[in-house]
């Protein structure tokens, strides 16, 4: 069975790094809640610019199979190898999560996407950003869902 997009990382990550990098993450919205305003903002920033394990294992990829590409066309044609195994590894993630680099990234605390919104979700709502949301379904006018859009990705 194929894991779903959102959780296949968590799954294939032993549970001990896992728990790390959650209690990492709610230190770190502990403290930027203590310091507040511009320490939210700070780190809200911060938190735009943090590579997410997918992006960094494709950056890494991209990397070694390139590498791969140029030894294999001007040094010696055994360095094609290196892009054949790359790119089995990409695949093999993407169907199922899992690959030879992916324990090594997690254990340097590398997060996922969702990982990552968590704390910044969490910094919006520690900010307020959400408090002036609607009630109900029927109150969403077009105004309020420009500000709500616009608030979610400030």
């Amino acid at each position: 069975m194929i894991p779903a997009t959102t959780t296949r990382v968590q799954e294939n990550t032993d549970e001990g790094v896992n728990e790390r990098i959650h209690q990492q993450t709610k230190r770190n919205i502990a403290y930027f809640a203590e310091k507040g305003g511009d320490g939210i903002d700070r780190r809200l920033e911060e938190l735009d610019r943090e590579w997410d394990v997918e992006r960094s294992l494709e950056a890494n990829a991209a990397s070694i199979a390139l590498l791969g590409l140029g030894l294999g066309a001007f040094v010696d044609r055994r360095f094609f190898v290196l892009p054949a195994l790359v790119t089995g590894f990409l695949l093999q993630h993407a169907v199922q999560g899992w690959c030879p680099p992916l324990p090594i990234l997690r254990r340097l605390d590398i997060r996922t996407a969702s990982e990552i919104d968590t704390e910044r979700y969490s910094l919006k709502v520690i900010r307020g950003d959400f408090n002036n949301l609607p009630e109900k379904k029927g109150e969403w006018g077009e105004a309020e869902i420009g500000r709500i859009v616009k608030a979610v990705n400030r």
